[in-house]
């Protein structure tokens, strides 16, 4: 399993009862988790003093309870190219905070990718799909690569942007688009645009911005076949994560595998997790499949 455990300012305290307890900065959030199976003592005083907890309603959805939690406050992360990225989270729709925390995993592997590529004198052209509030676009601009981030979320575009300013990348080469990705990655495709790495983050289910819908199961491949096509002749590396459980490591590393091959590198795919602090346990939080070239 990869890690996300080189956090500061983010860190899985306790988990129990389908919930987890979470320190976001200086504020704890009591959020529910489906792999949280186990029914354990909640021991840990945190649960008790929590400024935030999402509660799941039986007939879908939920809302959130806040106790002294601001609107909006920020965390940093930082990469192991000696580069700080800065995130504003905010409570919203569905237990989210604008932030992925386990993904910071894939953040330390490809900055430090992209970052030795550039020393050698390569330009590195990213293209980051369902890119959400930008987690993977500013590391990979922090890194110095130039970015074209795509969602079809205007609202998750203009957060991710936010968090580009706050991160000292206001002046940085990305380009910032509100688009359905699949249609954009065809567009590419006819007018002869490449990329030497793609990074994708595609939700379970959604819909685009012409109410284009979505279903992982039936749209990924077909979306990795359509990517190949604007990868350059030498790729650095490809990224997909995925939050299905129906998609494990070994279905991502096939995928990969058979339409990239493996030739001029290697294909990894595993699960992604959270240290739980308070008992060494991992939590699991998906899976995510790699590519990287070899010999670059």
């Amino acid at each position: 399993m990869w890690l996300a455990d080189q956090w500061n300012d983010y860190e899985v305290i306790d988990c129990s009862k389908g919930e987890k307890l979470e320190r976001w900065g200086d504020y704890l959030l009591v959020r529910p988790d489906p792999q949280v199976i186990w029914n354990t003592p909640r021991k840990n005083p945190g649960w008790k003093k929590k400024n935030g907890h999402y509660h799941r309603s039986s007939k879908g959805g939920g809302e959130w309870e806040f106790f002294q939690l601001p609107k909006e406050w920020t965390i940093q992360y930082s990469l192991p190219i000696n580069k700080k990225l800065t995130f504003h989270l905010k409570p919203f729709s569905f237990k989210h905070t604008g932030l992925f925390p386990e993904q910071a995993a894939n953040w330390n592997w490809f900055s430090q990718l992209i970052a030795d590529a550039v020393s050698k004198g390569r330009q590195v052209k990213v293209l980051n799909l369902f890119a959400y509030t930008g987690g993977a676009t500013l590391a990979a601009a922090a890194a110095g690569a130039s970015v074209t981030h795509v969602d079809a979320s205007k609202g998750m575009v203009t957060w991710a942007k936010e968090n580009a300013i706050s991160s000292g990348l206001k002046d940085a080469p990305i380009r910032w688009l509100v688009d359905d990705c699949v249609k954009f990655v065809e567009r590419e495709i006819r007018r002869g645009n490449h990329y030497d790495a793609i990074i994708m983050d595609p939700p379970s289910y959604g819909r685009g911005p012409k109410g284009e819908i979505w279903k992982i199961e039936e749209s990924v491949y077909p979306l990795i076949q359509l990517c190949s096509q604007i990868l350059t002749d030498n790729p650095l590396f490809f990224l997909i994560n995925s939050y299905t459980t129906g998609l494990q490591p070994a279905v991502l590393s096939y995928m990969i595998s058979t339409v990239l091959g493996t030739a001029n590198g290697t294909v990894t795919a595993s699960e992604i997790g959270l240290p739980v602090s308070s008992n060494g346990l991992v939590l699991p939080c998906g899976a995510s499949g790699r590519y990287e070239a070899t010999g670059i």
